[in-house]
């Protein structure tokens, strides 16, 4: 209870919460000085949310030679630690694992269940998000809002480009919302996650063709799509 007031009083400064969702996002290190002039404030200031955010481990530093003489320039970026708040302590991620090793366990079957579980909930939350709303009035832009909204809201901060051209949409996903997971089994966590996307955008488009390009456990910067929509 002790760390969880800990990082809910360091997060409660705005200013500190957007910092640490622009690095999310950005999925880069940055220092002190890209932090002061993305939020407009003094660089002393920026080191010391940098410095909270790291008392937390929600960031780690390092120091880097500039070449240039004088003192190491700081490099900020995310911690792989996950943050985890309970209120009470509620152990999901003990129930993921078990529930993964079981899925393992059971092989070929395992697989093609979590395959088509992750699908499942990947639609149902899209329909959640906007049952007030029929899709056949959308047009492809307002469902890609649709689906950056909640790939937003679900901790993925997905960045879309879509070509109308080509009939497809090229985008990336910053942060991965089961990467506590990954360590487990790599391949499997992916490709529910690729299902879970492409559940994700078959309740929006009718069908769509999802291609992987780049996967951030394979060394990239992100995890990076193409969505071949069929828009008839």
């Amino acid at each position: 209870m002790k760390q969880t007031l800990k990082v809910t009083g360091v997060l409660s400064d705005p200013t500190r919460f957007s910092i640490y969702q622009f690095m999310v996002k950005k999925h880069k290190e940055v220092n002190v000085t890209e932090i002061a002039n993305e939020f407009g404030i003094h660089p002393n200031v920026a080191r010391l949310h940098l410095s909270k955010l790291e008392d937390i481990q929600m960031v780690e530093s390092y120091s880097e030679k500039t070449g240039r003489g004088g003192r190491p320039s700081r490099r900020y970026k995310l911690s792989d630690e996950v943050i985890e708040l309970h209120f009470p302590h509620r152990d999901y991620k003990l129930l993921s694992s078990i529930a993964l090793e079981s899925f393992i366990n059971l092989g070929e079957p395992g697989k093609k269940a979590l395959y088509q579980t992750g699908y499942q909930y990947g639609a149902n939350i899209m329909r959640q998000y906007h049952e007030q709303t029929s899709t056949v009035w959308l047009t492809t832009e307002q469902k890609l809002t649709i689906l950056r909204d909640a790939g937003t809201m679900l901790g993925m901060y997905p960045e879309f480009e879509y070509s109308e051209k080509a009939g497809s949409v090229s985008f990336q996903i910053n942060n991965c919302p089961f990467k506590e997971m990954v360590h487990q089994n790599h391949t499997m966590v992916c490709q529910m996650h690729y299902a879970f996307l492409k559940g994700m955008f078959e309740a929006l488009f009718d069908h769509v063709e999802l291609t992987e390009m780049e996967n951030m456990f394979s060394g990239c910067e992100s995890c990076t799509y193409v969505a071949k929509l069929s828009l008839v």
